[in-house]
């Protein structure tokens, strides 16, 4: 039992020099611990009589619990202290100039899409969604694509399954809106589609696109000239001119290319916007229209193409790289 006391004064003497409660809690396991000093002294019990057994385990228990009593003094004392140490440290200088919260911005290609939207709106077009996981008979078959025909070696995308995929082109809308709408109707739909493509400056694996439709009686060729006409004065400024070239797309007869000119854009010179034509006989009168009666335009156009002609940008990929210096230098860019 003398070696109970002195194992005492080392304790409090150890525990009233340490500086910090790290410091408290390696003490703790130095002498409380599995391992420690006071355990030690129960493990010597053994070799004791049994008449000494109990005094001694009674002494060993009053010194565990006096040595934790004067860890918990101290601990006390030092947790103050350096509570108020990490409080000054941590102190707020409200006299100091405040940090400016950091405002969401617009997505360059969202302001085109809500710009699309209200011009296309205003010309009495309704807007629509659709999926972008579609399936193959809305994005080729309701379209007019023979089987194997090579027009689709352009539209190689994403499949999920034989008979879905990732849409190549909003234009799939069209077979959907034509099971549950007769005309007259104008519809338009914008969003995302994709293609399998390696990426560079001017193709990318996905991409956004407008496509808008019209269906009435007498629908000519100069009504989607004039309509082309009056959405690209819209977005581009009044003294855009529309030029159409012949070209081919199996959801359209006769189909075009169209181009603007404006001598704000590349000194007036002619730049390709999209395709359009008239809605092919054999779409029509898939979904129970009368082609003899009615007709129809449609035209489409990749979202991005319109910020790349107004700011000249001249990478595709900026749109999808998330860098806040290029998105904000056209934040509310209109």
């Amino acid at each position: 039992m003398d070696a109970i006391t002195p194992l005492i004064e080392e304790a409090r003497a150890v525990i009233h020099a340490a500086t910090s409660t790290a410091a408290l809690r390696e003490i703790e396991i130095q002498y409380l611990g599995k391992q420690g000093s006071v355990s030690g002294l129960m493990r010597g019990i053994g070799q004791l009589s049994a008449e000494e057994r109990p005094a001694f385990g009674a002494k060993v228990n009053e010194a565990r619990a006096l040595i934790e009593s004067e860890l918990e003094a101290r601990r006390e004392a030092l947790r103050e202290g350096e509570w108020a140490a990490q409080f000054a440290a941590e102190r707020i200088d409200v006299t100091l100039p405040g940090h400016e919260p950091r405002v969401g911005i617009e997505h360059v290609l969202q302001q085109t899409t809500n710009e699309i939207k209200r011009v296309l709106g205003g010309m009495g077009f309704v807007y629509q969604e659709s999926p972008e996981r579609e399936e193959f008979r809305y994005n080729f078959d309701a379209l007019n694509y023979p089987p194997d025909h090579p027009a689709m070696d352009a539209q190689d995308t994403f499949y999920l399954s034989d008979d879905v995929l990732l849409r190549t082109q909003c234009t799939a809308l069209q077979g959907r809106v034509f099971e549950s709408t007769k005309p007259p109707l104008r519809v338009f739909t914008v969003g995302r589609t994709f293609r399998n493509e390696a990426v560079d400056r001017t193709h990318n694996h996905t991409f956004h696109q407008v496509d808008a439709f019209m269906i009435d009686e007498g629908v000519s060729m100069a009504h989607l000239k004039g309509t082309l006409g009056t959405f690209a004065r819209a977005m581009f400024g009044p003294e855009v001119k529309v030029r159409f070239r012949p070209d081919f797309f199996p959801f359209v007869e006769p189909g075009v290319d169209y181009a603007i000119s404006t001598p704000k854009l590349f000194n007036g010179k002619w730049v390709e916007l999209g395709g359009a034509g008239l809605i092919h006989p054999n779409i029509l009168e898939r979904y129970g229209i009368d082609s003899s009666r009615y007709s129809g335009f449609a035209f489409g156009l990749g979202v991005e193409r319109i910020p790349m002609m107004r700011y000249g940008i001249d990478d595709l990929r900026y749109f999808f790289e998330n860098d806040l210096r290029f998105l904000r230098r056209y934040a509310s860019a209109r």
